[in-house]
């Protein structure tokens, strides 16, 4: 071992790592600081949030409203029967982005669908093709 390097190069002085549910010191002074203040604390970002405060508006109604979920989609789509009605599906996705129906992140997450929905059949295809393959062989 080299002075100063307890530790083997490559070999880690913790394998395990930190334990689950262990917090951090820095975190664990903050708790500790604010322990029995909590009450008084939310009751004055109020105060100050029904006074106009902002910043404090918006940490009392981050608090109050849960994250936006995703939001259904409505849009129409081909009814899809093979990978070129997926192509057709795609091109409506896209229209309805041009027009401002549904957003760029919401027209990527159908296409992502769609997508996966190709490739789906396309190795279902390969699948069927190579026990085809496997069967005329075996004749």
């Amino acid at each position: 071992m080299q002075r100063g390097r307890p530790f083997k190069k490559g070999q880690s002085g913790n394998p395990n790592g930190k334990p689950k549910g262990t917090q951090h010191h820095a975190t664990r002074a903050v708790l500790q600081l604010l322990d029995g203040e909590a009450d008084t604390l939310t009751r004055k970002a109020i105060e100050l949030a029904l006074k106009g405060d902002t910043t404090a508006l918006r940490l009392c109604l981050e608090r109050l409203a849960a994250p936006a979920k995703d939001k259904p989609i409505y849009i129409t789509l081909p009814k899809l029967r093979g990978a070129e009605h997926a192509a057709e599906a795609l091109a409506s996705v896209i229209a309805e982005m041009s027009s401002g129906s549904i957003t760029p992140s919401e027209a990527a997450a159908v296409a992502g669908l769609l997508e996966t929905y190709r490739r789906t059949l396309e190795t279902v295809d390969i699948e069927q093709r190579l026990a085809a393959l496997e069967n005329k062989g075996k004749n």
